[in-house]
């Protein structure tokens, strides 16, 4: 439930209704290309403040039985500042992307706590299946409350609102809202993981110190583990590209000239085709393993991108649309499970910490590289170039021998 939760704020705030209510009425008047290169400066600062905190608090989480405990901390600070951008009004860019990039830092980080559970709730025979279930429960949530606030968006009045902007504001408190209810399940019937290392010296006060160390002890025991580490950086490869997709989706497709009314749409459209898509994957793992169905779905993906290359009209958008759905839950579900089936209970929030920072808000490298490109006007350039993402990522994966990796980490259990 709480891919449920969270999805929310990737559909309505990352995806959906903030990129084009930032760029119609927060930065209004502004350069458009401008416009595009502050939003993705905001969301590669916010990747970058979060790769350098995740693995010291992640560290620590796993000396300490306080995973729970954190990820409360970020829902908090993740649903204030959706809750903050009611007050976002014409003008307002740098409150915008202001709390967009806190917005984007709390859901990341919860996000590292939230996926350290993983090992924990799940038998190693069911982590596939359970981790494109819960993709495949996100895109239900997320795409259900995106679909009420275009409703609301597009027809104010059914609501008793003034018009669409008042309606596109109250969208993003809807998002905190429902990110907290939908968060308390988790809360309440998930049991915080005992620490199955006891006598580690990191506490939480003092920590940073500590944390640093214990980071440092992971990065030199991760040549331990090197298949999972091939997996991380083949990980941090590829998601660079899938999650560059995700975020300039709209703000591309606005460049070009098609309709916010279609753009909408087919972030619909890859909601509810990644349902039914991303529990077929997961039973598709069970038949020829994760790793050959992540080939699969960056195979799809490299199609994606050269067809966005040549995209004009608005039906090539709904086709590249259903398409993302097809692939976009189910690869990044089976690479959520597949690093959990190479890494040690004991260490899962320290090693969680690295991949989530990669997971859905990764991408360091590709909207910054868009957002150099697209300053100098050059989109169609950019988005063909996130073809080096995928095809450097199915590389290195190429290399992962899954089977040596998941013994090393029963052997290190």
């Amino acid at each position: 439930m709480y891919d449920w939760a969270n999805s929310a704020f990737q559909t309505t705030i990352i995806a959906g209704v903030f990129p084009i209510y930032f760029k119609q009425v927060a930065a209004a008047g502004m350069p458009e290309n401008l416009q595009d290169s502050r939003y993705l400066w905001a969301t590669t600062i916010a990747i970058v403040i979060m790769a350098v905190i995740a693995p010291i608090l992640g560290a620590i989480a796993d000396a300490k039985p306080i995973k729970k405990t954190f990820l409360a901390v970020f829902v908090t600070v993740g649903v204030s500042a959706t809750f903050g951008m009611w007050w976002i009004r014409e003008g307002d860019w740098m409150l915008a992307l202001g709390l967009f990039a806190l917005g984007n830092i709390a859901v990341a980080g919860s996000i590292v706590f939230y996926e350290s559970l993983l090992p924990f709730i799940a038998k190693p025979e069911e982590l596939d299946k359970v981790s494109t279930a819960g993709y495949a429960i996100g895109y239900i949530g997320g795409g259900t409350l995106l679909a009420i606030n275009i409703l609301m968006i597009q027809q104010p009045a059914w609501f008793g609102l003034a018009d669409a902007g008042v309606a596109s504001r109250l969208s993003f408190v809807t998002v905190g809202v429902w990110w907290l209810l939908f968060s308390l399940p988790l809360f309440r019937r998930v049991a915080e993981p005992v620490i199955v290392r006891p006598g580690t010296a990191v506490t939480v006060g003092g920590t940073i110190r500590e944390a640093f160390k214990k980071l440092g002890e992971t990065f030199r025991e991760l040549k331990h583990y090197k298949h999972a580490l091939l997996m991380l950086i083949a990980f941090f490869l590829y998601n660079d590209g899938i999650q560059t997709i995700i975020r300039v989706a709209v703000l591309y497709g606005d460049g070009i000239g098609i309709d916010t009314g279609s753009l909408i749409t087919a972030l619909l459209l890859v909601q509810f085709i990644g349902v039914p898509c991303s529990f077929l994957f997961g039973a598709l793992a069970s038949r020829i393993g994760a790793k050959r169905g992540i080939f699969i779905g960056l195979t799809m993906y490299l199609g994606i991108t050269i067809l966005a290359y040549f995209m004009t009209t608005a039906a090539h958008f709904y086709a590249l649309a259903v398409c993302v759905g097809l692939v976009q839950g189910g690869t990044q579900g089976l690479s959520r499970s597949l690093f959990a089936s190479m890494i040690p209970k004991a260490k899962s929030s320290e090693f969680f910490a690295f991949f989530s920072v990669f997971e859905r808000y990764a991408g360091i490298l590709g909207p910054a590289m868009f957002a150099i490109v697209a300053g100098d006007g050059s989109s169609r350039t950019a988005i063909l170039s996130l073809i080096v993402f995928f095809i450097a990522g199915m590389l290195v994966l190429a290399k992962v021998d899954v089977a040596e990796g998941q013994r090393v980490a029963r052997e290190s259990a």
